[in-house]
């Protein structure tokens, strides 16, 4: 049941120490989300809030420490959403690289601004600990995929390494081609209504991972 602060104007509201911190992450992608990268800075997180402009500062440094551990919640997120897809899909390993690929380019847009900053890694901190594990994160899930696919023949640490690149690459560069509409031509130029998700399975199924 919403109550009297639920209706309360987000800047006008208390924050604990933890509250803050979480409420300025949320502020700074409804800015990634709506105006884009170059507006978000500590300031305009701290005024779509409705406090000091020093406060961010006291919980994430700089705008390099906020950029970084927005794109770690980002790759969370994003690990999250490719494990529970493979879950939903069944045992059967090609319908739950099919669900992970689906999963993959579903974030990318409805997370257009996080999944973009996400890739800019000009603009954050490497050596954060939150990102690197998150990161970490992501990847396994791909190595997970193809791990425990079904092979005739043993496969070395190399690779089990180079076919979770080759998935990832496969699987990254289609959602920016889509994302870029860079397939637009290609889609108009097949028989039929083909959506960008259709063609996915299309583009994935003609890839064969030993």
């Amino acid at each position: 049941m919403a109550t009297a602060s639920d209706n309360e104007p987000l800047a006008s509201r208390p924050y604990h120490h933890g509250d803050l911190r979480q409420a300025l992450m949320t502020e700074a992608e409804r800015i990634l989300e709506t105006s884009g990268i170059q507006a978000l800075t500590l300031r305009a997180a701290a005024r779509g809030i409705g406090v000091t402009h020093g406060a961010p500062a006291n919980h994430f440094g700089d705008l390099t420490g906020l950029l970084s551990e927005l794109a770690a919640d980002g790759h969370r997120r994003l690990a999250a959403s490719l494990v529970a897809a493979i879950e939903a899909a069944g045992q059967e390993p090609r319908a739950r690289t099919m669900a992970l690929g689906r999963a993959y380019v579903a974030f990318a847009q409805q997370h257009p601004g996080l999944f973009t900053l996400m890739l800019r890694s000009e603009r954050l901190d490497a050596e954060k600990p939150a990102l690197k594990e998150a990161l970490i994160a992501t990847r396994q899930v791909l190595r997970n995929i193809v791990a425990e696919r079904p092979s005739t023949e043993p496969r070395s640490p190399l690779d089990l390494a180079a076919q979770g690149v080759a998935l990832w690459s496969l699987v990254h560069g289609y959602t920016v081609l889509t994302r870029e509409g860079r397939l637009k031509g290609t889609l108009a130029s097949l028989a039929g209504d083909i959506s960008p998700e259709t063609f996915f399975e299309a583009v994935l199924g003609a890839i064969t991972l030993r």
